[in-house]
């Protein structure tokens, strides 16, 4: 598969796991990139990440699926308990934040979807395509950088 074919994969995936009520926007984004990446985590490490949707616990913050892209990042930079922090973690969380920011206008889940009403059909589809949206830079940003898509499971 091509980059840009993994990519559009990442995005469906994860689309697909919130659509059909598999998983919420942070769920989706997790589980979806430690297929991605060939299951480096137990598949239980999906749990962790079961608090953030609706902005953090319902509480309408920070959108469920760019709490759930920074910890997928986390799988690629992140560190272990003694180790420095990898240069990379930071940048690459920012720009997740800053690309959804700029796309949506903000990263805030109350915010994102304050045209629709919640329990609407239209509401759903708008969070499900954020969230395919944060998977989808997820996996392009592992993508493009030489060392962590030695990581990707091309096969996904």
């Amino acid at each position: 598969m091509c980059n840009k074919e993994i990519i559009e994969k990442v995005r469906n995936t994860a689309e697909e796991y919130f659509e059909r009520g598999k998983f919420f926007c942070s769920e989706a984004v997790i589980h979806t990139i430690n297929e991605l990446l060939g299951w480096p985590l137990p598949k239980e490490i999906t749990k962790l990440s079961s608090a953030f949707p609706i902005g953090l616990g319902k509480s309408g913050c920070l959108c469920g699926a760019v709490s759930g892209g920074s910890m997928a990042l986390g799988m690629v930079y992140g560190r272990s308990h003694g180790e420095p922090m990898n240069d990379k973690m930071f940048p690459a969380s920012a720009a997740l934040h800053d690309h959804i920011k700029n796309k949506y206008k903000s990263t805030c889940c109350r915010v994102i979807v304050k045209d629709y009403e919640f329990a609407s059909p239209e509401r759903k589809k708008h969070c499900v395509k954020i969230t395919g949206e944060v998977a989808a830079f997820i996996a392009e940003t592992i993508l493009n950088d030489d060392e962590a898509a030695e990581k990707i499971n091309r096969s996904v």
